[in-house]
């Protein structure tokens, strides 16, 4: 469970968490679900689309919670997923 914060941070409005692009090689994937589990902003979720392996790789679900931790790619046993910082759009 992660440890949640007990107080907004002084600098909170300054602090702008940084935007992430999401590359997914579909047909690496092996289905294993590990970036959907273990992702802290619920960024990924099961897509209905069936790759080469036959299974059911990871889609976006909501690509602006994104804040490039980068720990789908370090969890991904089959370098299947990336994520890479882009310029903030709007008010983020």
């Amino acid at each position: 469970m992660p440890v949640r914060i007990w107080r907004k941070p002084l600098d909170a409005e300054k602090a702008k968490p940084p935007c992430g692009e999401i590359h997914i090689l579909k047909d690496l994937c092996k289905g294993c679900g590990y970036c959907i589990e273990f992702c802290p902003r619920d960024v990924l979720e099961k897509s209905e689309e069936i790759n080469k392996r036959g299974v059911h790789p990871p889609r976006v679900a909501d690509e602006s919670r994104c804040v490039v931790c980068s720990f789908c790619t370090a969890v991904c046993p089959d370098f299947a997923i990336f994520v890479i910082e882009k310029p903030c759009e709007g008010g983020r």
